[in-house]
Order: structure tokens, then C-alpha cells, then sequence
């Protein structure tokens, strides 16, 4: 038993060490801020990491890796502050954590891809009300300003964070349990012939992430003005 908690932690902590690295190096690269008009909206996949660890450990093993990652993100690269904390918590939880509920109820792949779509879609809605309650304080700026902003900025931009999350997700799930798999960190899935099919991403799911993120990649390009 001790083992086995000894391995969740390990886990967590590599992952939360893995989804900061990845904000970090997407805070280097200019080309994650794809809307210009609200310029500390940047996309940064750590959602990604965070997902795959609820898949794994669970919904509230996700959510402390969601506060970890953003309370190092707030006092060594973040320029929002508290603010930013909450709203960073608060949008990885109704991604990743919702996905990891559907998941633990449906441990399939169906359910992994209805539990992505699911917080893909609440992460969207969720953000939009928090933007409107809480992004006036950060702004200084009256409330009809953002509201002016929700559908033309905010919308577009966390419905392709979360649909590229999304993709991601699906494409990388699988390499990264293998992987720890090897390190022991996870324990090995059932031998049968069916468990062995599972193993590997099917192509029909591969081909709808690859087209979710070309479709993302275009609209990036469209919304900045470039096709």
C-alpha cells in the first residue's frame, strides 16, 4: 500500500514538473498568443499534461496537479498574479478534471473522447462566465468592455485551447502511460487480446485529432489575419 503511494506521488510530481516545463517554454514562444487583441491570452499545453494524469490517477489527483503547477507558474513566470492563479485553476480543472470524471465512470476509449469533448465544451462556457466576473478587476476596465469582448476574443480563443488540448490529448495518452508503464510508475494493463488492441491509438481517433488540430491551426491563422 505504501508502495502504491509512494508511485501516485512520483507520478504527480513528474507530471506537474512536466506541465510547467511546458508553460514555461510556450511563455518563450510568441507565436501561443494567437489573439491579439486580448494579449495575456496565451495558449500553453499544459492542460494536456494535467488531462492525461486524471486519465491515470483521477479528477482530484488532476486538480492538485492543476494548483501546483499554477501556484509555481504565479510566482516565477506569471505576470497575473492571483488573478491568473485563479483563472488558471479554475480553467485546467473544468478541462482536465471533467474529462477524468467521464473517464473513471467509462474507462474506455469512447469515454476518454466523450470525457475530452465534455471539458473541452464546459471549459469554454466556464471561462466565459469567469471572464465576465472576473477579468474587469485585472483589466481596470468597466464590465461592458469585456462583455463587448466574450464572443469575438475569449470564446474563440478557449474553445481552441481547449479543442487543440483536446487533440493532444488523444495523440500523446498512450505514449505517456507506456512510458511510465516502463518505469513502473503505472501499473501494467491486462495481457489479453483485447487489452493489447487498446494499446495503440486507432486510427479513426488518430485521423479526428489530427483534423481537430489542422482546424485549429487554420482558425489561429484566419483570426490573426494571415489566410
Amino acid at each position: 500500500m505504501q508502495n502504491t503511494r509512494t508511485k501516485r506521488v512520483v507520478t504527480m510530481a513528474m507530471l506537474a514538473a512536466v506541465a510547467y516545463i511546458v508553460v514555461l517554454l510556450a511563455h518563450l514562444v510568441p507565436i501561443f498568443a494567437f489573439m491579439p487583441s486580448v494579449p495575456f491570452l496565451r495558449y500553453d499545453p499544459k492542460d494536456v499534461i494535467i488531462a492525461i494524469g486524471g486519465f491515470i490517477l483521477g479528477p482530484l489527483e488532476a486538480l492538485a496537479i492543476a494548483v501546483v503547477v499554477s501556484l509555481v507558474e504565479m510566482v516565477t513566470i506569471s505576470t497575473t498574479g492571483p488573478i491568473g492563479l485563479v483563472m488558471n485553476v479554475i480553467s485546467t480543472a473544468a478541462f482536465a478534471c471533467t474529462a477524468a470524471v467521464i473517464y473513471k465512470k467509462k474507462h474506455t476509449m469512447g469515454g476518454a473522447v466523450l470525457g475530452l469533448v465534455a471539458g473541452c465544451l464546459l471549459m469554454t462556457i466556464v471561462m466565459l462566465l469567469w471572464n465576465y466576473l472576473i477579468t474587469p478587476l485585472y483589466m481596470h476596465v468597466d464590465r461592458a468592455v469585456i462583455v463587448k469582448m466574450l464572443l469575438p476574443a475569449f470564446a474563440p480563443f478557449n474553445l481552441i485551447k481547449a479543442a487543440v488540448n483536446t487533440a493532444l490529448t488523444l495523440l500523446i495518452y498512450k505514449p505517456v502511460v507506456q512510458a511510465l508503464r516502463r518505469a513502473n510508475l503505472v501499473a501494467a494493463s491486462s495481457q489479453n487480446g483485447s487489452g493489447a488492441k487498446r494499446r495503440h491509438l486507432s486510427p479513426g481517433i488518430a485521423i479526428l485529432a489530427v483534423v481537430i488540430l489542422v482546424t485549429c491551426i487554420l482558425l489561429v491563422l484566419v483570426l490573426n489575419g494571415i489566410l
